[in-house]
């Protein structure tokens, strides 16, 4: 049997309308209520209006919602993934879906952690496509205060830190295009050590159970269900860098043939293809993508 990979795509995913058509679907109209109810807003009204859904503060939530519920629905179809792994805040729902803790649980989580990051001012991350990555390696390791934050693709990496040591990296490395992004902060980096140790405190207080399927995590892409081995590198990702590119090339290493991005946009499929283009590459993107009820 085809082993397959889910896999869910954080923030940046976002797009304005994203779960409406969910509403319909009554598991998924009780998922949203149960979360208004943690998060003391509507997800649905968030993810109507353009301004909000882009704040650090929303986006993350609205995003760990939205995924959740999409990849319940597809189990509910009986369908069940070989290992799953997340880029940045998706590697939440990555744990969700193995089991590792609660959803209610994964929810005030990801709240804490959007409030930690909306919070974290100063810095700024932006994206390099089509660079030539010894110079790039150069460049950061001849520039204090700016490290590889995102490494997504063999042509795709996103670099955090002060603004002025982003925007020196990017007048001194030849690319196709570099793009500030639209983000609070310099996240995936060092300057946001403060965040992370608080929010340290934050997941102690939740318990992680072992993963039912094996997890890749953004700071160690080697596959793991060790419950406190997850916590660990959970409690890095703040600071330490996503590592997509790795993830990707070790889905076939681990014999995954299929993979399934399931969120708004198509952003990892993307990013896999280009790293590991003989994998099969499949998009859950909305309700009208779910796939037929499984015949047993």
């Amino acid at each position: 049997m085809t082993k397959t990979a889910w896999v869910f795509p954080g923030q940046g995913s976002q797009v304005l309308g994203m779960g409406i058509d969910l509403l319909e679907i009554p598991t998924a109209k009780a998922k949203f209520t149960q979360a208004e109810a943690i998060l003391g807003y509507s997800i649905t009204e968030i993810c109507q209006s353009e301004t909000q859904i882009s704040r650090t503060l929303y986006t993350q939530p609205c995003l760990y919602v939205v995924e959740s519920i999409l990849a319940d629905l597809v189990r509910e179809r009986g369908y069940q993934p070989d290992l799953v792994a997340g880029h940045s805040l998706g590697e939440y729902i990555a744990l969700y879906i193995a089991g590792v803790f609660t959803w209610s649980d994964g929810l005030k989580l990801v709240k804490r952690r959007a409030e930690l990051m909306e919070n974290t001012t100063g810095g700024m991350m932006a994206a390099l496509m089509n660079f030539d990555r010894e110079e790039l390696e150069q460049v950061l390791a001849q520039t204090s205060d700016v490290v590889l934050a995102n490494d997504n693709s063999p042509h795709q990496v996103v670099i955090s830190g002060t603004s002025e040591a982003v925007q020196a990296v990017m007048s001194q490395v030849k690319t196709k295009r570099a793009i500030p992004l639209k983000v609070a902060g310099a996240f995936h980096s060092h300057f946001m050590a403060d965040a992370a140790t608080e929010f340290t405190n934050d997941l102690e207080s939740v318990p992680f159970k072992p993963a039912a399927v094996p997890i890749m995590s953004n700071v160690e892409p080697l596959p793991t269900t060790d419950a406190e081995i997850l916590k660990q590198r959970l409690k890095q990702q703040m600071t330490g860098p996503v590592r997509w590119r790795e993830i990707a090339l070790q889905l076939p290493a681990n014999a995954i043939r299929r993979v399934v991005e399931i969120g708004p946009g198509n952003v990892l499929t993307g990013l896999i293809k280009r790293t590991s283009p003989d994998v099969v590459l499949e998009n859950i993107r909305n309700g009208a993508e779910l796939p037929a009820e499984r015949l047993s």
